[in-house]
């Protein structure tokens, strides 16, 4: 399991210690509960103390990202705290798609002539888009926030450097990179090349094509060429938003021959590609000597020690010092949820982007707001029992909802403020 935080009575940071070792600490009163989460203590009487160099080692996802501290040990380096940080880029992405959505409507409806802005805002240099920037300060942050509590001496990142081009075509080389798959042709006339100027579902020629979306929009494809097809007006009609398995289910040869043609997705691919070199400078950032390395490394790494696929696994390989590390044996990595920090808009809206409710008077409401971990304590009714965990929402008249249980605010006890993440201890598989 993840040892715990230790802090001297001056809050510098001192060797994770065992569990066991924690209790005793807090049993004698010789330490107290400073967080909660992650779990850490400090120590009432001691002001300084011997320490190991710590290393921070990252492994970035699109999705998770894998984080390990590992101790040089004299007998040798050791993974002492993991976790697999969860980010939220897809949620931000559909907030603000929705946002979009309801701003141009209300465009629309209001000021029917006024002309849409968008090309007097300029970006500064090294931008990203929320939903990307997001995974980039989860990982700042976070890692900030283990500098804090643990002696951190240096950090290694896993750049992973997917090369999407050579993943739809491992033939490409030399100045075919340069060139790109669309060079001399536009989008429509690339299409009708390549599929020779036909209707890809019924084999209609010589009639209007339509450029067609093989996986819909709505089920989330995308504009690149490999998902776009050419379609005559019926069939194009005809399809409308189904898949594309649903729509040719009667025509298992046309279904074969157009996925034969179709690229696997490689938006997780980009992603990560668009944050790697951003998530090391965020690293560097905290004042960490970091290292980059590749995931080809990392892998060998792994596979060559026998440990399995997971993301703080991966951390822990990562790099040279990642050749010969030591995993204890049933440890659990720490899952952490990014939950956000609230929002800035002062009314929810209802399903035609009108404002719904009256504003909200104040973040907090006796002392307590969304994110905080707390304590319910309730001696009647169907939620009778001790509930420890985030707080859902909060409500003005003063009751609040924590794991399903809706309790008045005198029951909780408040054990941590919310700092935008969820913690959970994952079962050992």
């Amino acid at each position: 399991m993840n040892r715990v935080f230790v802090l001297t009575n001056n809050r510098q940071p001192l060797m994770p210690c065992h569990p066991a070792r924690a209790r005793t600490l807090l049993r004698t009163r010789k330490a107290a509960v400073y967080r909660m989460q992650p779990f850490t203590i400090i120590l009432l009487e001691r002001a300084e103390g011997d320490t190991q160099p710590v290393e921070v080692k990252l492994d970035p996802g699109s999705k998770t990202t894998g984080i390990a501290l590992v101790a040089d040990f004299p007998r040798g380096r050791t993974v002492i705290w993991a976790a697999n940080l969860h980010h939220r880029g897809q949620a931000i992405r559909s907030a603000l798609t929705d946002r979009r959505a309801f701003r141009r409507g209300r465009r629309a409806r209001k000021t029917r002539y006024r002309a849409p802005r968008f090309l007097n805002r300029t970006r500064p240099a090294g931008w990203l888009p929320p939903s990307l920037r997001a995974r980039v300060e989860n990982v700042r942050h976070l890692t900030a926030k283990l500098q804090a509590r643990a002696p951190m001496a240096s950090a290694a990142v896993e750049t992973v450097r997917f090369d999407t081009q050579a993943l739809q075509n491992p033939e490409i080389s030399g100045v075919e990179y340069q060139q790109g798959e669309l060079a001399g042709y536009e989008v429509r006339e690339y299409l009708l090349e390549k599929w020779n100027r036909t209707c890809a579902y019924c084999g209609a020629r010589d009639v209007p094509l339509e450029v067609e979306h093989i996986v819909p929009r709505s089920r989330g494809g995308s504009d690149r060429v490999s998902n776009l097809t050419l379609a005559c007006r019926p069939c194009n009609e005809r399809k409308g938003s189904q898949p594309i398995e649903e729509f040719l289910k009667g025509k298992p040869e046309v279904l074969r021959r157009i996925q034969a043609q179709a690229r696997t997705p490689l938006k997780d691919a980009a992603a990560v590609n668009a944050t790697r070199y951003a998530i090391g400078e965020a690293v560097k950032s905290v004042g960490l000597p970091t290292t980059f390395w590749s995931g080809g490394r990392t892998k060998r790494n792994r596979v060559s020690q026998g440990y399995a696929k997971d993301h703080w696994i991966d951390a822990a390989c990562v790099g040279e010092s990642g050749a010969a590390v030591r995993i204890p044996e049933g440890m659990v990595a720490l899952e952490i949820k990014a939950m956000g920090r609230g929002r800035r808009r002062v009314h929810g809206n209802d399903r035609y982007g009108f404002p719904k409710g009256a504003p909200r008077s104040a973040k907090r409401v006796h002392g307590f707001q969304t994110g905080d971990l707390a304590k319910l304590t309730c001696t009647t009714g169907k939620s009778a029992g001790v509930h420890v965990g985030r707080i859902a929402s909060i409500r003005a008249r003063g009751w609040f909802v924590l794991a399903k249980h809706d309790r008045p605010a005198r029951e909780f006890r408040l054990l941590q403020r919310a700092d935008g993440y969820d913690y959970m201890t994952a079962t050992n598989s």
